[in-house]
C-alpha cells in the first residue's frame, strides 16, 4: 500500500499529509474490494492502523511493516543519487525506509519500527526493477544482519518478511529465520522443501509474469529499469510451474505503488491471474486462510488481533464474511476479477458480485435487499 506516484517523487517533496490522504483512500479501496485483513510490506508505520481500529476511517484490518529495512544502494535506498553515505532522506525521516550498515543499525532500525507500531519487519534482501541502484540480483546483508533482525523480531514475538528473488537470497533468509519471503521468483522444489520444514510463507505478485509489465511507465521509460524487467522476466520463468509441482502456503499479493485507482484495476487483474496460472481453489485458499495464518505469526503482543482466527469461517473465529454472487470455483470473476491491466477502464468502488462485505460483524456494504 506504498502511496506513489513515483519513487523519485516521494523522495523529494511528499509529506506524511500527502500519504496520511492516500493511504485513508486506499484501506477503503481495498475493503470495498473485499479484503478485511491487509499486511503491508513495508513504508507504514501504526497511525493508519489507529485511525482504522478508532473507526476514523474504514479499512481492513492493518498489519503495517514499519519502515523498510535495507542496505546502501540497495531496494530500500531511496535517496538523491549525490546524497552521501549517512545523509538524511526524506523516506528515513518519515521512517518509509531505513539503511543499514551493519548489526547495530538493523538492532536500531527494527526495534524503532516495533516502537512505531509494526506487526513484524521487512528486509529488502535482494534487489529490484523500478528502483534506482540495485541489480536485481543483488544479494543485500550479510548473514549477521539477517539474524539480528530475526532476533529483534522474536524478541517482540513476531517474524520477518524478506525480499527476495535469487534462489541464494531465499534460502538464506530461510536459513536465518525469516518466515515470509516476498517475491520469491527464483522459486523451485528445493526451496519449497526446506519451507515445508520451516513453516514458512510466500507471497509472489503474479503481474510480474504477465508481458504487460514491460509497460509500466516506470519501467518503459527507464531503460535501466526495462532492461533489469527484461532480464528478470527471462530467468523467473519455472515459477508457476515449480509452484504447481511443489506447493508451498502461499499468500496473495499485489505489490501496487501508485493512485488509488490505479491500484484497483491492478488487484483485480491479480485476482484474475491467481485463477489462470494456479487455479480457482489454490486461488480462494491464497485469498482467504493463508493470508490469515501468516499475520497471526505477528504473534499474541504485536498481534492486536488474537480473538479469534482470520481467514475462515468457523465457530470462535472473526466475523469477516463476503457474501458473492455465483460461485468461484465455477466462475471466479465472481470474486471481482479484472480482465485487463493496462489501459483498463477505471473500476467501481465495490464488484458488483460482492453483495454483501462484513469485518468483525460490521456491514460495510449490502446490496441484498
Amino acid at each position: 500500500m506504498l502511496m506513489g506516484p513515483t519513487l523519485p517523487a516521494m523522495e523529494a517533496n511528499t509529506t506524511w499529509e500527502d500519504f496520511a490522504i492516500r493511504g485513508a483512500r486506499m484501506a477503503e479501496m481495498y475493503l470495498m474490494q473485499g479484503f478485511t485483513t491487509v499486511r503491508d510490506a513495508g513504508g507504514a508505520n501504526g497511525g493508519l492502523r489507529r485511525a482504522i481500529e478508532a473507526g476514523q476511517i474504514n479499512g481492513p484490518r492493518y498489519f503495517p511493516s514499519g519502515a523498510f529495512i535495507g542496505t546502501r544502494g540497495g531496494h530500500a535506498d531511496f535517496a538523491n543519487f549525490t546524497a552521501p553515505p549517512g545523509s538524511e532522506t526524506n523516506m528515513g525521516r518519515l521512517n518509509i525506509a531505513q539503511e543499514v550498515s551493519g548489526v547495530d543499525d538493523v538492532y536500531k532500525y527494527a526495534r524503532n519500527n516495533f516502537r512505531m507500531g509494526a506487526t513484524q519487519l521487512k528486509l529488502m534482501q535482494s534487489g529490484g526493477v523500478v528502483s534506482a541502484f540495485d541489480p536485481w540480483q543483488l544479494l543485500a546483508g550479510s548473514r549477521e544482519e539477517i539474524e539480528a533482525a530475526v532476533q529483534v523480531a522474536n524478541e517482540y514475538g513476531s517474524y520477518v518478511m524478506a525480499h527476495s528473488y535469487l534462489k541464494e537470497a531465499i534460502l538464506s533468509a530461510l536459513d536465518a529465520g525469516v518466515m515470509s519471503i516476498e517475491h520469491g521468483f527464483s522459486f523451485d522444489c528445493e526451496i519449497a522443501e526446506v519451507m515445508n520444514e520451516t513453516g514458512a510463507y510466500i507471497t509472489t505478485n503474479l503481474t510480474a509474469f504477465d508481458p504487460g509489465l514491460l509497460d509500466i511507465p516506470t519501467v518503459a521509460d527507464v531503460p535501466a529499469s526495462l532492461a533489469k524487467a527484461k532480464s528478470a522476466s527471462a530467468t523467473f520463468a519455472g515459477y508457476i510451474g515449480n509452484m504447481k509441482e511443489c506447493p508451498v502456503k502461499r499468500g496473495f499479493q499485489t505489490d501496487c505503488v501508485g493512485s488509488v485507482e490505479a491500484c484497483n484495476i491492478q488487484i483485480a487483474y491479480e485476482k484474475r491471474l491467481n485463477n489462470e496460472f494456479l487455479g480457482a481453489h489454490t486461488s480462494m485458499v491464497t485469498l482467504t486462510s493463508t493470508g490469515g495464518e501468516a499475520v497471526a505469526l505477528s504473534g499474541d503482543f504485536m498481534n492486536p488481533h488474537t480473538a479469534g482466527k482470520l481467514g475462515v469461517i468457523e465457530e470462535g473465529a472473526y466475523a469477516d464474511i463476503l457474501l458473492i454472487d455465483g460461485n468461484p470455483l465455477e466462475d471466479f470473476s465472481v470474486v471481482g476479477t479484472g480482465d485487463q491491466w493496462f489501459g483498463a477502464e477505471p473500476r467501481p468502488e465495490s464488484p458488483e458480485t460482492i453483495r454483501l462485505i462484513m469485518k468483525d460483524g460490521v456491514i460495510y456494504k449490502n446490496t441484498l435487499e
